[in-house]
C-alpha cells in the first residue's frame, strides 16, 4: 500500500468524507493491500477524530458518524481476514474478557481487538459498551477468563479503567487474571495510573500480549 494512499484515507476518515474513505478502502482491497494495514489505518483515523473530539473540534454526532464509516471499512476488510486464518489451526487459545468501560460507548477500537482476537483462536466475551465495574466482576466470576481487556476511547475513560482495576482487585479477583487497556491515547503512564498489567497500541499488539500471556500460564 502507498504511502500516499495510506495518508489520504487516514485524512479521508478523520474528515468525514465518507463516500471517499470507502472508494479509497474498495480501491485498495483491489489492490491487494494487506487488510491489518487497513485496520491500522481505521485506528490511526480514530486517533484523530478523538483528538478533535477532546479539541472541541468536533462532538458526538461527529463521531457517530467516524464510528460508522470505521465499521463499514471493517467490515469490507474482515473477510479478507478470515479467509487467510486456517479454521484447523483455531485451537482455543483462552478466554478473554472485553468491554468499553463505564462512561464511553466508543467501540470500534474494541471491535477490531475483538475481532482479531477470535480469528487468533481465543473465546471472547464481549461485554459491549458503558460496562461498569460491576458487570466485569460478575462476568469474570461467570467466565472465569484469563485476560480482561478495558477499552476506552475518551480521556476519561481512563478514570473508569482504573475504577474497574480498584473494583476487581477489592473483589478479590485480581490474582485470577491479566488486565490489558487499550484505546486512544493509552501509553505507560496510563497503565501506571490505572493498575492494569500492560496496554496494547493496536490490534496485533494485543494479540501478541494474550499469546504471551497464555503461553505462560500454559
Amino acid at each position: 500500500m502507498s504511502n500516499e494512499k495510506h495518508e489520504k484515507l487516514i485524512n479521508l476518515i478523520a474528515d468525514m468524507e465518507e463516500d471517499e474513505a470507502l472508494a479509497l478502502t474498495q480501491e485498495l482491497i483491489d489492490e491487494g493491500a494487506e487488510p491489518t494495514a487497513i485496520l491500522e489505518i481505521c485506528r490511526a483515523a480514530m486517533d484523530i477524530v478523538g483528538q478533535r473530539f477532546e479539541d472541541n473540534e468536533y462532538f458526538v454526532p461527529e463521531l457517530i458518524l467516524a464510528g460508522e464509516v470505521l465499521d463499514q471499512m471493517s467490515a469490507m476488510v474482515k473477510p479478507l481476514i478470515a479467509d487467510t486464518t486456517d479454521e484447523d489451526e483455531k485451537v482455543d487459545s483462552g478466554t478473554v474478557l472485553i468491554g468499553t468501560v463505564h462512561g464511553d460507548l466508543h467501540d470500534i477500537g474494541k471491535n477490531i481487538v475483538t475481532f482479531m482476537l477470535d480469528v487468533n483462536g481465543y473465546n471472547v466475551i464481549d461485554l459491549g459498551i458503558d460496562v461498569s465495574p460491576q458487570a466485569f466482576i460478575d462476568a469474570i466470576k461467570e467466565k472465569s477468563p484469563e485476560i480482561v481487556g478495558l477499552s476506552g476511547f475518551l480521556t476519561l475513560a481512563f478514570d473508569s479503567m482504573k475504577e474497574t482495576v480498584e473494583a476487581i482487585s477489592e473483589a478479590g479477583l485480581r490474582e485470577e487474571v491479566k488486565i490489558m487497556i487499550g484505546g486512544g491515547q493509552v501509553d505507560e503512564q496510563i497503565l501506571n495510573y490505572t493498575g492494569a498489567d500492560s496496554f496494547g497500541l493496536n490490534a496485533m499488539s494485543a494479540v501478541n500480549q494474550c499469546k504471551e500471556w497464555i503461553g505462560e500460564a500454559a
